[in-house]
């Protein structure tokens, strides 16, 4: 089986230059960077610091897993009364891969994780932005293979954002279904 950085280079730019009639290789969009976050804002709203931080401690633990980085601790640009959010409180975790990292998080979530996703048909179309970038979210993160059943505390879900350099959906589309995203036909 081919890597996928492999595969974007021996199979994917010739397809892209003839179905997009491209004359220049460098002109083939390809994924810059993936961003997995979570928020947990809600769920410790009420909390006091210490009892916030037993909480979010595990889901950065457990993302910094699943992606082989450090998760970088989201907070409040400023209060909002009305959801019980003081400035400077933590509000949730991402990370962002570029590299080989980006392409190591991809594979295991296209072979592992979305195969082991309960009632998974693919990837809608409508996950996808005008300009290629795809969004989707992951209810749980046990369909990690990283992340041990017996010792997860607490089930959460998170989003995880692939960004192209694709000037329009159609060709995000068309790339990351020949990088081998499961995406349903239309």
């Amino acid at each position: 089986m081919l890597r996928l950085k492999e595969k974007y280079i021996k199979e994917v730019v010739p397809a892209m230059m003839q179905r997009f009639s491209l004359q220049n290789a460098m002109a083939v969009p390809k994924i810059i960077k993936a961003v997995v976050n979570t928020g947990f804002g809600r769920q410790i709203a009420a909390k006091t610091g210490e009892e916030a931080k037993r909480f979010y401690e595990p889901i950065l633990e457990d993302l910094g897993l699943i992606c082989g980085q450090r998760p970088v601790l989201n907070r409040a640009k400023k209060s909002i009364s009305s959801f019980k959010i003081r400035q400077g409180m933590p509000i949730g975790a991402s990370v962002t891969l570029r590299g080989s990292r980006m392409y190591d998080f991809l594979e295991r979530l296209i072979h592992i994780a979305l195969p082991r996703t309960r009632d998974f048909r693919g990837i809608d179309q409508g996950s996808f932005d005008k300009n290629g970038n795809l969004t989707i979210g992951i209810r749980e993160q046990i369909v990690f293979p990283e992340i041990s059943q017996e010792k997860v505390r607490m089930i959460f879900g998170f989003e995880a954002t692939v960004t192209t350099t694709a000037k329009t959906k159609e060709e995000g589309i068309e790339l990351l279904r020949l990088m081998g995203f499961p995406i349903k036909q239309s």
